[in-house]
């Protein structure tokens, strides 16, 4: 199958169980009828420019059929991400030249009062009595017209770069299509298979993971609103789940749910996902008796890692043999392997920790939409940049530390440091709001603020909570965990604000620093006292715990 539209074709007589969601199960056949009757809806409301479908939604069925719709109509479904906010929202659709938009009664007010570029009546919602995605006839085709072919631009998926603009990956229907043939062959998924997906389907993990592979491989695909800890365990046995993907801290999520006897009494096969420390990946399979799997890969599409036997367990693994991946320094020269000690310390971080590059990546780079600039970066000298810090060992095993200039990753969620420092600049008496990554004790980053005031011995960390809580649009994983209050920020010898000694001290500096524990997560009960030196002490604890020490040394 080259396309994508193929896939689903493959799957318009099969009456095994497609998807599932909450009460509610179709078959494939009657999957792929629902995605023609949208691909009809599409076409027949498709104006000239280009065909593309903002969607914004939850993990509902609706979305599925969208993303078959769009496959067979030849659209282009536009993943609008639901934690931005007011203008950054605005601007993800505007910039991506959407020409409709489909969300429900619970997605539409986050579009309330912004200005997106797109009519209100071609603003649809798919559960109002009008919306009539099913109300456009059966069959498994859209109607006639030329088929898709394999360089048709199927998604755009946004990432994050250090200027703060959000950037759309350019994914094709060929380029999709073989990347879920991979993951499913690879993966042995096949119709006795049960795929959840709980991670959100505007990310590219949800699609390339899991629910196109249940499409390649006739599995069955059950959908999940949202993730929850406590609701993992329960739906993995009503469905008898046999594998699931994930981002970011959701291990560490479902392990902090209280543990029973029989949590090893389940279906699950394995589970595939990034960006989990290898302390959760361990305790995981211990608790529940399921193998995890880590992978590395870009949105881009340039870049892929996977672990192999003999992975050490700090390790991404290792790139697909016949490419070409290497750690560059800022000239481009490739550094020297990492030194590590038996603790998994790295004893040579200056030296060995550079740029994440394939030097034969560009090539499988589809580009970003609407910017050639960015575009250019990526690709320089032929190369793909990755944008990400890493280090390689001498047996060739590559490790992730952290992101290059104001990128942070926030529980699986990439986001720029430019918008956050926009909000907190509104924060009465900040004279200089600076944002910038520190590491999490498991997995990714976390935010913090560095905050110049006037009268550093007056901030109020009660007024500062309040205000993050009343801002329409900070971003759900935007809120600083660590904030340290100074009267001067660096600066380079052009006044130009220095991040480089903010990140490196983190919150190990003279100046005071208040913060969220880890256990506080809600937005809404936003709490901060000041750090302590045995809050200090108890987080080296934590990174020690989770293999992450070296990253407090960078």
């Amino acid at each position: 199958m080259t396309t994508v539209a193929e896939l689903f074709l493959a799957r318009a007589d099969d009456d095994h169980p497609g998807l599932r969601f909450e009460d509610r199960e179709w078959s494939w056949r009657q999957v792929v009828s629902a995605c023609a009757a949208r691909a009809r809806l599409l076409s027949g409301l498709r104006r000239p420019g280009p065909f593309h479908v903002g969607v914004l939604l939850e993990n509902v069925p609706e979305y599925l059929f969208l993303l078959g719709g769009a496959a067979l109509a030849g659209a282009t479904v536009v993943g609008i991400n639901p934690t931005r906010r007011g203008a950054e929202l605005a601007r993800d659709v505007r910039h991506t030249d959407c020409q409709l938009v489909v969300t429900d009664t619970a997605q539409r007010p986050l579009l309330d009062g912004l200005d997106i570029g797109v009519d209100p009546d071609r603003v649809l919602v798919a559960d109002d009595a009008g919306y009539g995605g099913d109300a456009v006839g059966p069959g498994a085709a859209p109607g006639p017209g030329t088929p898709p072919g394999a360089d048709t631009l199927y998604l755009l998926l946004f990432t994050s770069g250090s200027t703060g603009a959000p950037k759309a990956v350019r994914v094709s229907q060929g380029r999709m299509a073989a990347q879920a043939g991979v993951m499913a062959a690879g993966s042995g998924f096949g119709p006795g298979d049960v795929l959840y997906n709980a991670m959100p389907m505007f990310h590219g993990n949800a699609l390339n993971t899991c629910v196109v592979p249940a499409v390649a491989s006739g599995a069955t695909l059950v959908l999940r609103r949202r993730f929850t800890a406590s609701g993992f365990l329960p739906d993995v046995r009503r469905y008898g789940v046999t594998y699931f993907n994930y981002v970011g801290r959701a291990l560490a999520y479902v392990l902090a749910t209280p543990p029973a006897a029989d949590d090893a009494d389940n279906t699950l096969r394995f589970g595939f996902g990034t960006d989990a420390s290898p302390r959760d990946i361990s305790a995981f399979k211990a608790r529940f008796g399921c193998p995890i799997v880590e992978g590395y890969g870009s949105s881009e599409g340039a870049i892929s890692m996977s672990r192999v036997p003999g992975t050490p367990r700090q390790a991404m693994g290792k790139p697909p043999p016949g490419t070409d991946v290497v750690i560059v320094d800022d000239a481009g020269r490739p550094c020297p392997p990492a030194d590590i000690d038996p603790e998994g310390r790295l004893r040579n971080a200056a030296a060995a920790i550079g740029e994440i590059v394939s030097r034969d990546g560009a090539a499988r780079f589809e580009g970003y939409y609407a910017n050639d600039e960015a575009d250019a970066e990526r690709t320089r000298d032929g190369w793909f940049w990755s944008g990400d810090l890493g280090y390689a060992d001498g047996e060739g095993y590559f490790y992730f530390a952290g992101r290059k200039a104001d990128w942070l990753r926030v529980d699986g969620e990439n986001f720029a440091a430019a918008p956050v420092e926009r909000i907190l600049a509104r924060f009465p008496g900040v004279i200089t709001a600076v944002v910038f990554p520190v590491p999490d004790p498991r997995t990714g980053d976390q935010v913090m603020a560095a905050l110049e005031l006037g009268d550093p011995a007056g901030f109020d960390p009660g007024a500062f909570a309040a205000f993050l809580a009343a801002q329409p649009d900070l971003g759900t994983k935007w809120a600083p965990r660590f904030v340290r209050v100074t009267d001067k920020v660096p600066l380079t010898g052009t006044s130009k604000v220095d991040k480089r000694p903010l990140r490196r001290q983190s919150w190990k500096t003279t100046d005071p620093v208040w913060w969220r524990p880890f256990e506080e997560r809600a937005t809404t009960t936003m709490a901060f006292r000041l750090l302590t030196p045995a809050d200090r002490g108890a987080l080296d604890e934590q990174f020690d715990a989770h293999g992450r020490r070296a990253l407090l040394d960078v």
